[in-house]
């Protein structure tokens, strides 16, 4: 929310999935880019820590996929751009949202994003974790924080199941190639973008002001591109990253 309030104005949000009930982690809602009506899709994750309870410490249930969902197809419908921010360290992995079907949730937003016919830019602007994360990136650019990760699990899950030591967390971090650089080298963001001396943490005007500049020239460039063209450009994007590499 400290971006949203910083980069865009007239934010409304939309509530609720239409199914269960409306999961405060994930924040969707119609807003101005300057002049441009877009749809903003965000993972809140909360301040103090009654506030990150309260949000589920920014981990989405399925019913906070099938609202941003939600917000996709209204955004579709009346042809505005999809705008998400992204920070979380994964879906929630608790009985109730396997109950609710956390997997189909993912799993849909993941074909929906794909083939939607607007233009789309997601934002990786602290932890973006495994497939929770990539439901809110299937864009048609993926922007980056420097100082921002984004991953196929947490290092420490993957020394959890590698060598059945958490402790081994930064050799897994290495391995798993997270920071911005790495996921940049790879193919999986298409830009880094600067953050102010300290991080944009601690400096959140500044952050949100090298943010809106990156936005609003990529927004500008993606209008410029027939719907088609969009659409089949960012399926085989994501085609694509999906390789296997050996090092040396």
């Amino acid at each position: 929310m400290d971006l949203i309030e910083r980069i865009f104005t007239d934010f409304s949000e939309i509530h609720g999935d239409r199914a269960f009930g409306d999961d405060q982690a994930v924040a969707c809602g119609m807003a101005r880019l300057d002049n441009e009506e877009v749809m903003v899709i965000a993972n809140r994750k909360g301040g103090s820590t009654k506030e990150r309870v309260k949000r589920n410490f920014g981990m989405p249930h399925p019913e906070g996929y099938r609202k941003a969902l939600r917000a996709m197809k209204i955004a579709e419908k009346f042809s505005r751009p999809v705008i998400s921010f992204i920070d979380l360290p994964g879906a929630y992995p608790g009985l109730g949202a396997e109950e609710r079907g956390q997997a189909e949730a993912i799993a849909r937003n993941l074909r929906e994003m794909a083939r939607l016919r607007v233009p789309t830019i997601s934002v990786i602007s602290g932890e973006g974790g495994s497939g929770g994360a990539l439901a809110l990136a299937i864009s048609d650019r993926v922007l980056i924080f420097e100082n921002a990760l984004y991953f196929v699990i947490s290092p420490e899950g993957c020394a959890s199941i590698m060598w059945n030591d958490a402790g081994k967390k930064a050799l897994a971090a290495e391995a798993l190639r997270i920071s911005a650089p790495e996921v940049a080298s790879l193919g999986c963001v298409d830009e880094i973008v600067s953050e102010p001396p300290g991080g944009a943490h601690n400096d959140r005007e500044g952050g949100a002001s090298l943010l809106g500049t990156k936005l609003r020239k990529r927004l500008a460039e993606l209008k410029a591109v027939p719907i088609e063209t969009l659409v089949a450009e960012r399926q085989q994007k994501f085609r694509n990253i999906a390789q296997f590499y050996t090092e040396g």
